[in-house]
């Protein structure tokens, strides 16, 4: 039997949106990562309204619907285009992958460098990159993207000093706000004049021993540990078990204030000083779950060889604190493509458990069994 997972080689969006096994994903891009209160509770109801009512927030900033009907997603559609949430086409669409910084400010200029970004890579001569080629706005007082998918970066070095980076390159290139964006198209026109058109993303060319343009001689300041809920200056952050939120919550959050989405799965309540009470809500840092990463599985993936977040949530007490286990349905591994202490890979014959690895990586163990996964993540710590 075949059980290689089907690569489709892009990411679905609204304009764009993919068949899974519980109906059409759509996964919405707010813009800069931000939903306003209406923005918020509207998309709550289009998801009850047109899909199975279930939210997934995507390691990109993105907010996902999921069980989307076939006859009901035009209606969808208009009503995200009411909320301004809807690009012109599907191209401005995949060219808009711009992650930014969730604890900005106003000072920082994060917002305004975003929008004008946006602005760019809607313009005809836009650079024609990979649907998963992105962006990361992390202008803030400190990085706190590192660990997020994106090929080119703006951070501040030690003087404040803002920095064009590549991917996860140690070394980045001064640049200003005036001149943040252009110096950002000009490095991804740069990564399309690379002479393999296979390789299309910047992580990929200099792993293979591709050099970068000259200027690139600023050191990179080291990243942040991943941000855990609590009361932030920004505002309150919180989580949900593997990023997934129900129409229900997203609404009782929306009351609240406006919404930041971020790269980690979890939510910011943009000046809010009070950690809420929800139900569903992770507000503990010292919370299991958030040291397990999980797919949505079968049958709500038709690639997903088994279920995965039930197992998951059973496992997540065997994680120590400051590790990771990631649970993948299938060898793609959409959830984390990065390595992860612990991978558990979906396979038609059982799990495969890699170390250290990403859920495509050669295997430690295979062909586990549930019932055995509990000892031998006990025995790989």
């Amino acid at each position: 039997m075949n059980s290689a997972p089907r690569i489709k080689g892009w990411c679905p969006g609204a304009l764009c949106p993919m068949m899974s096994g519980d109906g059409l994903v759509v996964r919405v891009r707010p813009p800069a990562g931000r939903l306003n209160q209406r923005q918020a509770a509207g998309i709550a109801t289009l998801a009850t309204r047109c899909g199975n009512g279930i939210l997934d927030l995507s390691n990109r900033a993105n907010v996902q619907l999921r069980g989307v009907a076939e006859d009901r997603y035009d209606t969808l559609i208009d009503g995200l285009r009411d909320f301004g949430l809807i690009d012109p086409n599907a191209t401005v669409e995949s060219r808009r992958n711009i992650l930014v910084t969730p604890f900005r400010t106003a000072g920082d200029e994060s917002d305004t460098i975003a929008a004008q970004l946006a602005t760019a890579l809607a313009a005809l001569d836009a650079p024609d990159v990979s649907a998963k080629f992105g962006y990361a706005i992390d202008a803030g007082t400190e990085p706190v993207l590192k660990n997020a998918p994106a090929d080119i970066r703006l951070e501040r070095d030690t003087d404040g000093t803002l920095i064009l980076c590549a991917a996860d390159h140690a070394f980045g290139k001064p640049v200003t706000r005036h001149d943040a964006v252009q110096q950002m198209l000009d490095l991804a026109r740069w990564s399309l004049d690379q002479p393999d058109p296979r390789v299309t993303r910047m992580s990929r060319m200099l792993s293979s021993g591709t050099l970068l343009p000259s200027g690139f001689t600023t050191p990179r300041r080291p990243a942040t540990p991943v941000p855990q809920p609590g009361i932030h200056p920004a505002g309150v952050l919180v989580a949900t078990a593997f990023g997934q939120i129900d129409a229900a919550t997203l609404t009782a959050l929306a009351a609240l204030g406006p919404l930041r989405v971020t790269p980690w799965r979890m939510l910011l309540i943009e000046a809010a000083t009070t950690m809420p009470t929800l139900p569903g809500l992770i507000t503990d840092p010292a919370d299991p779950l958030l040291r397990v990463v999980a797919c949505i599985g079968a049958p709500g993936c038709a690639q997903g060889h088994t279920a995965t977040r039930v197992l998951a949530g059973q496992l997540a007490r065997h994680v120590p604190p400051g590790q990771t286990l990631h649970v993948s349905g299938c060898a793609k591994g959409c959830a984390m493509p990065r390595a992860a202490d612990v991978t558990l890979t979906a396979t038609p014959t059982g799990f495969d458990l890699i170390l250290n690895g990403t859920a495509d990586a050669v295997p430690n163990h295979t062909s586990m069994h549930a019932a055995d996964l509990p000892v031998l993540l006990q025995k790989a710590n």
